[in-house]
This record gives C-alpha cells, structure tokens and sequence, in this order.
C-alpha cells in the first residue's frame, strides 16, 4: 500500500548546502521509487496558521519509504537539510484504493463503521 513521506517546513535557510541537498535527494529517491508529489508548490492556509512549505514523496509502501530514509544515501545528506531547517518529516500509510471517510469507524470498533 502506498506511502509517504512529508515534510513541513516552517522555516529554511537557502545556502550552499541546502543547494547541494536539492542536487542530491533525487538520486537517494530513485532506487526506493519515491516521486514527488508536492514539492514546495503554492499553499493556501483554509485553517489554522500554516505557515511554510510542503513537501510530499510518494513511495510504494510503507517498507520502502523508511529503506529510503535510513539508506546510506539518505543518511550522508540528511545533515544537510536536518542542519538548515525547521520542520517535521513523517512517513505516513496511505490507503487503499475506493477508501472511504466512514471506513476509519469499522477499523476503530465504532459503532456506525
């Protein structure tokens, strides 16, 4: 089932090694399939108070988006990015395909699932 990885970025400072991480992460990504998904685009606040950027990666399951963050590949470049901003990484199960908002109540044991 597929997962993902998402990044919420409150703040970054853009310098050389943030640079050098864009250049890279591709690379680290390939080889556990990861796409893109949303990367940085326009955000629109409809509540709360988000403020920042959104990244999501899209992998094929949940095995593979935690290959990729703890692959070697990963982990020499993580400092780069770790080191030059504030946020949150999270790796998250999707669901399955025609999945529904009242499905959550028969996984919970809710009366009404």
């Amino acid at each position: 089932m597929t997962a993902y990885a998402i990044a919420l970025l409150r703040e970054t400072r853009f310098g050389p090694e943030i640079r050098e991480y864009l250049q890279r992460v591709d690379a680290t990504l390939a080889p556990f399939e990861g796409k893109y998904r949303v990367h940085g685009g326009a955000c629109e606040t409809m509540e709360g108070t988000w403020s920042g950027d959104v990244v999501v990666v899209e992998f094929p399951s949940m095995a593979l988006a935690k290959a990729w963050y703890d692959s070697p590949a990963y982990a020499a470049i993580r400092p780069l990015r770790t080191e030059h901003t504030q946020g949150d990484l999270l790796l998250v199960q999707g669901v399955a395909e025609g999945h529904r908002g009242a499905d959550l109540l028969a996984r919970l044991g809710v009366e009404g699932g």
